[in-house]
């Protein structure tokens, strides 16, 4: 075995994710392992989760699954266990996973089954994948955290770790472990709106990641944005979610803390906040 592919965070994307199963059609991998995040947030979470699985049946792919994954399942023991009220902004937030539930409500049990973690052996190398670290399926590995904080967040043992979540990739040796996060299919968060995954190829007896870009049909994503039903379905967060595609930047997570407490206080509408939001984003 002497090249592995490692993809994370495709989120609902399928045209960037027909851009990556043709570029692994030419490069031929030995192995492909998806880390996780496959869906949420994005207008076509079931027919990325019906290819995925796909290849897993057919080509031996491995999956494993992130936040987004678990929060379908919450959000399918909720539709079944209601629990306590929540409040209006929580209550537009779950539309999102309301959508992406919808759209993969057949495979819940998959999903529910798929494992938070791998641990393979890579021609005699310790390959070891995450969603995001050993301490939490959202806790990120960036590329300047410190060393002592990242072998924390890492299995130090492993020869290669692997993880996305942040959607915004690194390669790094630390140590003895090549630490590579592979960042976002379907959602980068470096700027760069191109789809991301990391080819591990083996020379000799070591290791090398390489981080690849792929354009990938936009229009067709935001096409599935606008006719989807997405957007009905999802309602003041549509805008702000196809603005982070356009852009290859964060933006949810900028604006719940700086809009947040005025929704919830009633000073201002979720529709008023975006706006002003995205506003406030595009005249920076």
């Amino acid at each position: 075995m002497e090249k592995v592919a490692i993809l994370a965070d495709i989120h609902g994307n399928l045209a960037a994710l027909h851009a990556l199963v043709a570029d692994l059609e030419q490069w031929s991998p030995d192995l492909v392992v998806v880390a996780g995040d496959v869906v949420n947030r994005g207008p076509q979470s079931g027919p990325c989760l019906d290819l995925i699985l796909r290849l897993v049946t057919e080509r031996g792919w491995q999956l494993i699954r992130g936040n987004h994954e678990r929060y379908v399942i919450s959000h399918d023991h909720e539709r079944h266990h209601p629990n306590a009220a929540h409040d209006d902004v929580h209550r537009q937030f779950s539309r999102i996973i309301a959508w992406t539930h919808a759209q993969v409500a057949a495979h819940v049990a998959t999903i529910a089954a798929l494992p938070t973690h791998l641990q393979l052996d890579v021609a005699g190398a310790k390959l070891v994948v995450y969603h995001a670290s050993v301490r939490h399926d959202r806790d990120g590995l960036y590329a300047k955290t410190d060393a002592a904080t990242l072998t924390q967040q890492i299995d130090p043992t492993a020869t290669i770790f692997c993880a996305g979540h942040t959607h915004m990739p690194f390669v790094r040796q630390l140590a003895a472990t090549l630490v590579v996060n592979v960042g976002s299919v379907g959602l980068p968060f470096d700027g760069d709106r191109r789809a991301a995954y990391v080819r591990l190829t083996r020379n000799a007896d070591s290791w090398r990641g390489t981080l690849v870009r792929l354009p990938y049909d936009f229009a067709a994503t935001e096409r599935a944005f606008r006719h989807s039903g997405m957007f009905e379905a999802i309602g003041a967060y549509g805008p702000l979610l196809l603005r982070e595609i356009e852009t290859g930047r964060s933006l949810l997570f900028s604006f719940i803390p700086t809009y947040h407490p005025q929704v919830l206080a009633g000073t201002l509408s979720l529709e008023a906040a975006v706006h002003a939001f995205l506003t406030q984003f595009d005249q920076a």
